[in-house]
């Protein structure tokens, strides 16, 4: 009997461990199949700052979307599936209001004439389901714009400078569009005053904007006390010419050429040439 009772145990826990491995077996084969609306992720660098934006893609199929299947003044979770969330790797402006850096949920309230935007501080709920008003960080109105169709819900970045772009929701034959500013500059200085490896190339990146000149002029002239070159002099001679000091920026441009002669590396030979000509221009006060 205690023979047969060992057998009979032994033959349940093999078929335990049977029926485990073959649930394990068709766990496995569980198939990822396509979403009805796909997953997307978009980016872009505004100067310095990251903008991401990760979203669910809806299609049209021939439905009716604005006031129909997207009812009008009702929060929307500007997408499908989970949440649609915007980060912002900076503190920023949206329609010219402040925004700190992070990440944020989007939903918007469409009408007819315009829309809300809004940043939700709960970045995690499941559409817009659980939405509360009283988590907003911030709230702006923008336009809808009519647009070319487009079956697949999309988010694109237009007009896109070193200190904007415009963020465009692209749905159906509608466009909603809303501007994000950073302060590229401001960004700029904080960073190369705490870096001094990066300074000269932040003082360039000012010099070509005419933008924080006073510290561009500041990094340079570190720059140049601690060992002149032609990078460095070339960019007081570009700093001085913004200024309209010309004579100083030809003598800042001769000694740059000068020292393009005799460096051990020699410089972009572009460089070299085209101060030379703004050189020649100078002198003739150009």
């Amino acid at each position: 009997m205690r023979t047969s009772g060992f057998r009979a145990l032994a033959g349940l826990a093999g078929a335990v461990a049977l029926h485990l491995a073959a649930s394990a077996a068709f766990a496995q084969q569980q198939l990822d199949l396509p979403r009805p609306s796909p997953n997307a992720w978009v980016s872009q660098m505004v100067g310095v700052t990251k903008i991401s934006i990760t979203y669910s893609r809806p299609g049209v199929k021939g439905r009716k979307i604005w006031g129909a299947l997207v009812p009008y003044g009702e929060v929307w979770r500007s997408g499908a599936n989970e949440n649609t969330t915007i980060t912002f790797s900076t503190p920023v402006k949206v329609e010219g209001h402040e925004l700190p850096a992070g990440t944020y949920g989007f939903q918007t309230i469409p009408t007819a004439d315009d829309w809300t935007i809004i940043f939700s501080k709960d970045a995690n709920e499941w559409g817009a389901f659980s939405y509360k008003q009283a988590d907003d960080a911030l709230r702006v109105q923008t336009k809808p714009q009519p647009a070319e169709m487009r079956e697949r819900l999309a988010f694109e970045f237009d007009d896109v400078t070193d200190t904007s772009a415009k963020v465009v929701l692209h749905w159906e034959k509608l466009k909603v569009p809303f501007t994000v500013e950073a302060d590229t500059a401001k960004l700029l200085v904080s960073k190369a005053n705490g870096d001094v490896r990066s300074q000269l190339q932040a003082a360039y990146w000012c010099i070509q904007n005419n933008t924080c000149l006073d510290d561009a002029s500041r990094w340079v002239d570190a720059s140049i006390t601690q060992q002149e070159s032609f990078s460095n002099l070339r960019a007081k001679a570009l700093l001085l010419a913004k200024k309209n000091d010309t004579k100083g920026a030809v003598s800042y441009g001769d000694k740059a050429l000068a020292a393009a002669k005799t460096a051990k590396q020699p410089p972009n030979p572009q460089q070299v040439k085209e101060l030379e000509g703004m050189v020649a221009d100078w002198r003739k006060g150009k």
